[in-house]
């Protein structure tokens, strides 16, 4: 039914042949503007359409439990914004610069994350969520990594679940529309109409029936999150894979894709364990491969004193993210300690709250960890009670999830925590090069090569602003080839039902290619990176593809068809992941951000490592550039260095800027 131009919920059958020349009937639906995701920038985006009068939205999820932002979180998630408090004097390009200095950042995306901060974060505050403020309501900030303002603020450990959640009870009062148990299978990607480049057009999905289910869009909003089902070692949790390879392999250029962030964090339950975990300083054990025997407290081997050992833990509370600047002489050698345990000896490393190292003493820590106990009256005899005293919560959260470290050690190893990178936008967060495609949240690499702590929180909900408003001014109208959309659906349809009647006979299960490509990913194109493995690495991750494209990946009924269906887009965005890593190490970048480059011609970490514990330094030249990535035609990976935009000058003479918004002037920058 067609309303104002609108198509509103217009529902079809598409027939489609199945290998065995059978007829199959797909319902398409069509939708002015799908969502495709459902965390917190996926959700804020499909209610600010609705409040720009975008009245057609569909949201497609596979779960309004499921995804990172309403599973995840830290010891104290922090919501990055704008100064709303005190007497610190803030702005938009004050805080802009502070992005725009991390590196590798475009300045125009440092602006408008800036400058929409204040209006996101009240967005959440006026839905409900309970950000602190004092009595004369001023919000509450505190300094976070990689910037020295009190920007930062947080509700405690679930911060992004309670975004999620105020958000979600949004979408229900608008009646929006929802599909859960839908895991879309390919984009669809037109010529557009104009000639030149290619525009969104829809998408394939599979349910959790293991039907295939076909949408036309005017617009999509890809908000599928961050690269999860990537890594072997991961932080992210169980529920999400992320989704990025679909547009990749519909040709959406990325950005900076080699810049990850990677940490500490617990393994049986997937959590940081950041803040009050580490500055409680708890003893740091490894054992042989069966967890109990041969216990050992293996730090102690690289440190001097139990002093220094214990004040590098404390700084990681601080320091929680794995720092290229704070290997040498810094707290990242801990990490680097808990990955030689790990992935280099095949020991298993936990946390144990319930005894200190061996020698503690408060007097040996450094000033700055003894005063901020003294201070967090946190003098208490063991790490336990000292974890307790500050923040009783972070054990309640593991009871949670059937864990107490009250009794047990935690299982830990260094882990995959979030992609700076993903998806090149433009400053409305449209795809540079397919239109109609608007990534949002972390699956868009607004980032540079270091954020502050919280930055991503914002990033995702003022996304959803940006992308709202430009569709609902200049992609309102109805454009799309309804034939051609048809005809790209049912083509790319036909295909998946072949591909899945292949894999009738692989040999190989889907579990089995699932994890070679994650562990090909956590060993090679994480936070340790050789050039000589990543070589390698990028040539058995294509041939891996070729052979699952072709051959495919065996499954046993509907729950894992899904999950074959979803090696395909995994598999193609870790070989390109892959690439890009091997790219940014031979081009000489060096060791930056959240990961090192080992070099045997580089400078030595420390003193107490073997010889081949040298890297190669960071060229700073590049942080003026933005890494791009495009799959071209002939399915070869393109990769190039460009110049990053600077921090726009804009003009704010108030009657020609009030006379460029009425006219809708500033939609064409």
């Amino acid at each position: 039914m067609e309303r104002g131009g609108l198509i509103m919920d217009d529902k079809a059958t598409l027939k489609m042949k199945a290998a065995d020349g059978s007829a199959v009937e797909v319902p398409l639906t069509w939708t002015h503007t799908l969502v495709i995701g459902s965390g917190a920038a996926g959700l804020n985006a499909a209610v600010q359409l609705r409040a720009n009068g975008v009245e057609d939205v569909r949201i497609l999820t596979e779960g309004l439990e499921m995804g990172t932002s309403i599973n995840t979180g830290s010891d104290k998630q922090t919501y990055y914004k704008l100064s709303l408090c005190g007497e610190d004097a803030d702005s938009p390009v004050e805080l802009a610069r502070m992005y725009y200095g991390n590196g590798g950042m475009h300045g125009d995306l440092a602006l408008v994350e800036a400058s929409l901060s204040p209006r996101a974060f009240l967005n959440l505050v006026n839905m409900g969520v309970p950000f602190p403020r004092d009595a004369y309501g001023q919000f509450i900030g505190y300094k976070t990594d990689h910037d020295p303002r009190q920007r930062a603020t947080s509700i405690g450990p679930y911060t992004s679940r309670e975004m999620c959640r105020a958000l979600i009870r949004e979408v229900k009062r608008l009646n929006i529309a929802v599909e859960e148990g839908r895991h879309v299978v390919e984009l669809i990607v037109l010529p557009d109409a104009s000639g030149s480049g290619r525009r969104a057009a829809g998408a394939l999905a599979i349910g959790d029936d293991g039907r295939l289910r076909a949408y036309g869009a005017e617009n999509i909003v890809f908000a599928t999150g961050g690269p999860g089902g990537l890594y072997k070692t991961s932080v992210y949790p169980d529920v999400h894979v992320g989704g990025i390879g679909l547009a990749l392999m519909a040709g959406a250029q990325a950005r900076n894709l080699a810049e990850s962030q990677y940490g500490m964090a617990s393994t049986k339950f997937r959590w940081n364990v950041s803040g009050t975990y580490m500055q409680v300083a708890p003893r740091f054990i490894s054992t042989a491969a069966d967890g109990v025997s041969d216990e050992k407290e293996f730090l102690t081997d690289y440190f001097e004193t139990a002093g220094e050992m214990n004040s590098m833990v404390f700084l990681k509370g601080y320091q929680w993210p794995f720092d290229s600047r704070k290997v040498a002489g810094g707290s990242s050698i801990v990490d680097i300690c808990v990955y030689m345990e790990t992935a280099l000896k095949g020991r298993r490393v936990f946390l144990d709250f319930r005894r200190n190292p061996t020698d503690f003493s408060f007097e040996t820590l450094s000033d700055e960890a003894r005063e901020y106990l003294e201070k967090s009256k946190a003098l208490q005899a063991t790490p336990i009670e000292r974890l307790r005293a500050m923040n009783p919560g972070a054990i309640e959260l593991y009871l949670d999830h059937g864990i107490d470290v009250t009794r047990e050690p935690l299982e830990i190893a260094v882990c995959a925590q979030h992609n700076n990178g993903g998806l090149a936008g433009t400053h409305w967060w449209e795809s540079v090069n397919v239109r109609r495609l608007f990534p949002v949240g972390e699956v868009n690499g607004s980032h540079g090569v270091y954020r502050p702590g919280g930055s991503a929180l914002n990033s995702g909900q003022v996304a959803g602003f940006r992308a709202a408003e430009y569709i609902a001014n200049r992609c309102k109208d109805w454009t799309v080839s309804r034939d051609a959309a048809r005809d790209a659906l049912s083509w790319q349809g036909e295909r998946v039902l072949a591909w899945l009647d292949r894999c009738r006979s692989a040999t190989a299960s889907w579990q089995d290619e699932r994890e070679a490509f994650q562990q090909r990913m956590s060993r090679d194109g994480a936070h340790i990176r050789v050039r000589a493995g990543l070589e390698k690495a990028v040539a058995e991750a294509w041939d891996q593809w070729a052979r699952l494209d072709t051959a495919g990946c065996r499954y046993a009924g509907a729950e894992d068809m899904k999950e074959a269906l979803r090696n395909r887009h995994l598999c193609f965005a870790h070989a390109v992941y892959l690439e890009a890593v091997l790219a940014a190490v031979r081009d000489g970048v060096g060791s930056r951000g959240s990961a090192i480059v080992v070099d045997p011609a580089g400078t030595p970490v420390h003193d107490r490592l073997g010889p081949e514990w040298r890297v190669a330094p960071e060229d700073a030249a590049f942080r003026e550039k933005v890494m791009e990535t495009e799959i071209l035609a002939d399915g070869k990976v393109k990769t190039a260095w460009t110049p990053r935009k600077p921090i726009p000058e804009s003009d704010l003479w108030f009657e020609t800027a009030w006379a460029r918004f009425r006219q809708g002037a500033i939609y064409d920058d």
